[in-house]
């Protein structure tokens, strides 16, 4: 039920984030703004959500949903709309809106569902930090 709420919340961020950003911004049909959302939910709750977040933490995710969207945005985009101007800036724009929301989304993730989280995590073990050793002196062993 946990992460039904969690999908609840992307998609109506969302759907509120192509509202503004291609809706209001270009005249976008209400069913592009719907189909969009729906499939950016449904990929970065997938890919960003379920296999990057437990694997290198909020921070990269943010970014990486980013990119996400602003490759979905701007791939079928090109398919749905006629004007670059709109693909362009709308996809910049959504992009950005998303992942400003994801950063809330991740922290929410993070403290309410995935324990394992920080767990998964690659820590940094610093016994493998340094590397210390005596190199020879090539000049004392002619010598001698």
């Amino acid at each position: 039920m946990k992460h039904v709420n969690v999908l609840f919340i992307k998609f109506a961020a969302s759907l509120v984030i192509f509202g503004i950003s291609l809706g209001l911004l270009f005249n976008a049909p209400f069913v592009e703004v719907v189909s969009f959302s729906l499939l950016v939910t449904i990929i970065s709750y997938f890919l960003g959500d379920q296999i990057i977040l437990p694997r290198l933490g909020k921070r990269n995710t943010v970014v990486v949903d980013f990119f996400l969207v602003y490759l979905i945005v701007w791939i079928f985009g090109a398919i749905f709309f006629h004007s670059y101007l709109m693909i362009g800036w709308g996809s910049i724009i959504s992009a950005l809106l998303f992942a400003g929301s994801e950063v809330f989304v991740h922290s929410y993730i993070v403290k309410n569902i995935k324990q394992s989280v920080q767990e998964k995590q690659r820590s940094f073990n610093q016994s493998f930090a340094f590397e210390f050793s005596e190199d020879p002196d090539p000049a004392k062993n002619k010598d001698e």
